[in-house]
């Protein structure tokens, strides 16, 4: 079983997607369910909506799951798993004050050591707890520090063991009975079966705590972790939530195409693509995730646009023009047309757009323009483009040479662009529309 979970406190960044997306190959590959869970629990950083946001991306990407959940729906099972590790004595109560462990940690940052809790409770008698629910005094619960090492044997990064010192005795259920992070996450992974892991490698320090805490409840399956490279940005900084290029959402204002973010994606940091330019299913036949470089990766705004650029030629031409409004073959040909000078939609876009829209007379054509848009608009129809210039010539008794400038910003609204030829037997259906 594999799953994401990502958290509705913000827009969904190329981070997110790129573990949701290997997740989503992996269990392919494996033939497993794929789940979608929902970490709602911080409820003072939720956003309204933002779940529905999340779902509807992973819709447009086809990244099928079987299930979906919000983890505070759980709720009542992770405080009832917390209450098993108490009563079990893996688990004490703690009623230090907050301001006393402020200062513990502030005496560990000036001596420059790393912060240990100081185990003052580790004794409390687990009955104490029922005691100090009556009492209204606040308190958290901690999950006692594990006996020895663990170790992480993760796919990408290697054996990692982390000692029982790091770990330390962390805090499973905070002072209002909700649970922390790692707790609720090694509780709703436990539960469902969750024995693959993918996720980036900023969750490295929170992977030994959720194992000492699924052993600690009894959860014997062996699970595989793999935590992937950060993505940096082109000064080799962590590429911020707050960049343009790393939200989603502005990828798609932008013109990128689903299939050509996936074919990035799974590029990153990847040494062994056996070809540059693929789709999700084709990708599934071969990614191995042994195969993506310890080392972080760059993000190449420059790259992913090359990449659309492709996925827009394979793309079918009637599906391509529904884009812009059409359900014409012909338009998505023509569209194709200017793939040599565009490599998004929104750039298409706008070359399809002045062709379509009203041209302005006022330029130093417009004397041209306006005899050409008279002698268009009582023309039989004619095929071809050779016919049509012909008929033009003729009629307008204008030259080829002082034709060709006037007649291109008629039909396109710009002075440069493909073949007048090529454009012509795309657009002579909407040729009083266009000529206008």
């Amino acid at each position: 079983m594999l799953r994401f979970a990502p958290s509705p406190t913000g827009d969904m960044h190329i981070g997110n997607l790129r573990v949701a997306i290997l997740n989503y190959l992996i269990s392919q590959q494996r033939e497993e369910s794929f789940l979608v869970r929902i970490e709602d629990t911080d409820q003072t950083r939720n956003i309204e909506g933002k779940d529905t946001e999340i779902m509807q991306i992973l819709e447009k990407f086809a990244l099928i799951h079987e299930n979906v959940f919000h983890q505070s729906e759980h709720l009542h099972m992770h405080q009832t798993l917390a209450i098993k590790l108490l009563e079990e004595g893996k688990a004490f109560v703690c009623t230090c004050k907050e301001e006393t462990l402020k200062q513990e940690r502030e005496t560990a940052k000036n001596s420059k050591t790393a912060y240990r809790y100081s185990g003052a409770c580790l004794n409390v008698d687990s009955k104490k707890h029922a005691e100090l629910k009556k009492s209204g005094l606040p308190f958290v619960v901690r999950l006692k520090k594990p006996q020895g090492d663990i170790v992480n044997h993760d796919l990408i990064k290697g054996d990692i063991t982390t000692s029982a010192n790091e770990v330390d005795s962390f805090v499973i259920l905070r002072t209002d009975g909700t649970p922390t992070y790692n707790f609720a996450c090694a509780c709703d992974d436990m539960l469902s079966g969750v024995d693959f892991i993918i996720r980036g490698e900023d969750h490295l320090s929170n992977t030994p705590k959720q194992i000492h805490i699924k052993e600690q409840l009894g959860f014997e399956v062996e699970t595989t972790y793999a935590h992937l490279p950060m993505i940096l940005n082109t000064d080799g900084k962590k590429l911020s939530k707050r960049e343009n290029a790393s939200s989603i959402k502005w990828l798609f204002e932008e013109g990128f195409v689903p299939d050509a973010i996936i074919n990035y994606l799974l590029l990153l940091g990847n040494t062994k693509a056996p070809n540059e330019i693929f789709t999700l299913p084709e990708a599934i036949e071969w990614f191995k995730l042994e195969n993506i470089s310890k080392s972080s990766a760059m993000f190449d705004i420059a790259k992913l646009r090359f990449i659309n650029r492709e996925h827009l030629k394979l793309m079918d031409n009637k599906q391509l023009s529904t884009l812009f409004g059409f359900a014409d073959e012909n338009i998505g040909k023509l569209a194709k047309l200017y793939l040599e000078e565009a490599s998004t939609t929104k750039e298409l876009q706008s070359k399809i757009d002045l062709i379509f829209t009203p041209k302005n007379f006022e330029c130093q054509w417009g004397k041209e323009m306006r005899l050409l848009e008279e002698i268009i608009a009582n023309a039989p129809m004619l095929k071809t483009f050779e016919q049509f210039k012909v008929y033009l010539v003729k009629e307008s008794g204008l030259d080829e040479n002082m034709l060709f400038k006037p007649l291109r910003v008629l039909m396109t609204g710009s002075e440069h662009g493909p073949e007048l030829s090529d454009i012509y037997s795309l657009i002579n259906s909407y040729i009083l529309e266009v000529a206008s």
